[in-house]
């Protein structure tokens, strides 16, 4: 296995004091269990399948942990149940397609929790059986009816805690229940074995009571890591490998959300981990710009291979930084590493990326100016309503007069005009849409714009809808301060076309 994979990322979550309890290290037996790869190469002695099992202290020892700590990184459980709807926006699942890992006959029932609060979800089950979670892939095998809590944890936060030679092999997930109800979890991994897995161990990294070990587990998959229950906290596979490691990989696009015609986009190259997918999503969430997800396929079509070089290729070309990244697989790292491509013009393009040993395309698509205008125009649409909600319901709840006055501080006082509101790029391309064949007419009678900066734009751009978008920006620049929907709304009160002028009468309801 490459070293690279081990390196752990410092994290602002964890620090780790003299003062915490070291993490206990007797010999772990496990004649109870079986093991996958080599575990049984080195252990001896007796131990009941119904017994927790003990921390082991590896050949890469654990680093510190202690109790309060593990269960202060868990927020706390809460039980508001949130609509079916919100499985979309907040399940950070994606599929694999490797044909290897898709092969294996599975039986087990397939079951879709309940999504609460902060990404949590609940799944309740009637009797003994084996269930499958639709949402995570988690397994669990049950002996009587129990409802069971769980969630998605970010790996860096114990990133003091694994160490070479051990890397991080799939989710890491807190579960709560009865755990006298639950016999055994299967934790997905984000790993191709292939017939490369014979030198392979994997164990399951557990935070508990006495600190953070790594335990045995019963058996593995192509797709699974099983794990008979000891007790429930903070679990995840971990990974040992003598030879390369192969991951699914999964490319995750964001656009920058900005007042400029030109395109920003953050791409990144992750495994396909679900803890990994809801860190960046988490890191674009707090970023000091706004972002939008863009819907492409994610999922890599070639296995990432750590300390492999990979090159991100636009066409028509684009600038992108870096142009090229050697991957490394980055659960335990507190700050995601991303590619920034960007484009002057808002035009169509493709993104390919390449291994560059091979020169083989492992991921692809194309970018429309449908993927990012529609929502951008969706999220216009909602925060628009919401604040008209709340306008409506503030505005109802005031007195006749105190409305009336309210209304009138709205109006500036020092020339008797309106607030002014610029024009954002999402209306003026909405508008571009709207217009017809005659929007050079319209350029020159009512937006008087000379013949000569039409020709520039026709010239520069095939797409009508853009070469519409930027008359219309021009438009903006020669008005300045006055390219208010107002003023826009009176250059073109003339066009005779329906749908022009109910674009127009919305833009005076949004201001």
């Amino acid at each position: 296995m490459s070293q690279d994979a081990g390196v752990a990322g410092s994290s602002d979550d964890h620090n780790a004091s003299s003062e915490e309890k070291d993490c206990p290290s007797p010999n772990l037996d496990t004649s109870g269990d079986s093991k996958s790869g080599e575990d049984s190469s080195s252990e001896s002695g007796s131990e009941s399948d119904n017994e927790e099992a003990k921390p082991e202290k590896t050949n890469g020892e654990l680093g510190e942990s202690s109790a309060e700590e593990a269960s202060a990184q868990v927020e706390e459980w809460e039980d508001k149940e949130l609509p079916t709807q919100h499985f979309n926006s907040e399940s950070n699942k994606i599929q694999s397609h490797c044909e290897h890992c898709n092969a294996e006959n599975k039986h087990n029932e397939l079951v879709t929790p309940r999504l609460l609060s902060r990404g949590q979800f609940l799944l309740k089950v009637d009797g003994e059986g084996t269930y499958q979670c639709t949402e995570t892939g988690l397994i669990f095998e049950v002996n009587r009816k129990v409802d069971i809590k769980y969630c998605v944890l970010s790996w860096s936060k114990y990133s003091d805690l694994i160490v070479k030679p051990w890397a991080v092999g799939g989710p890491l997930f807190d579960v709560k229940c009865d755990p006298l109800c639950l016999t055994s979890i299967q934790f997905p991994h984000s790993l191709c074995l292939g017939h490369r897995d014979a030198s392979m161990t994997f164990k399951v990294f557990h935070v508990k009571s006495t600190g953070a070990s790594l335990e045995y587990t019963v058996d593995h998959s192509a797709t699974h890591v099983k794990w008979r229950v000891s007790s429930l906290s903070p679990v995840g596979p971990v990974i040992q490998s003598e030879e390369t490691v192969f991951h699914h990989g999964a490319v995750i696009l964001y656009k920058a959300i900005d007042h400029n015609p030109s395109l920003s986009f953050r791409v990144y190259v992750a495994t396909n981990n679900e803890s990994f997918i809801k860190d960046i999503s988490k890191s674009v969430k707090h970023s000091s710009k706004k972002f939008m997800k863009i819907d492409k396929p994610p999922v890599c079509q070639k296995l990432l291979q750590n300390g492999k070089k990979y090159r991100l290729i636009s066409e028509p070309e684009a600038e992108i930084t870096p142009e090229e990244i050697e991957f490394v697989d980055g659960s335990l790292l507190k700050l995601k590493s991303y590619i920034e491509v960007y484009l002057e013009q808002p035009v169509e393009f493709k993104l390919l990326l390449v291994e560059m040993d091979s020169e083989e395309i492992v991921w692809k698509a194309k970018l429309r100016e449908c993927d990012w205008v529609q929502q951008n125009r969706n999220q216009n649409i909602s925060k628009s309503s919401t604040s008209d909600n709340r306008r409506r319901k503030r505005s109802s709840s005031l007195p006749d007069e105190m409305v009336y006055d309210k209304r009138m501080k709205q109006i500036d006082s020092s020339d008797g005009v309106k607030t002014k509101t610029l024009l954002t790029d999402t209306q003026l391309f909405n508008l571009a849409e709207k217009l017809g064949k005659e929007w050079l007419k319209i350029a020159i009678a009512n937006l008087k714009l000379n013949i000569s900066e039409i020709d520039a734009i026709r010239e520069k751009e095939d797409n009508v809808t853009i070469s519409k978008f930027k008359m219309l920006k021009k438009w903006q620049e020669k008005e300045q301060s006055n390219a208010t929907a107002q003023n826009l709304c009176n250059c073109l009160k003339n066009v005779d076309s329906v749908e022009v002028q109910d674009v127009l009468r919305g833009f005076l309801q949004e201001t």
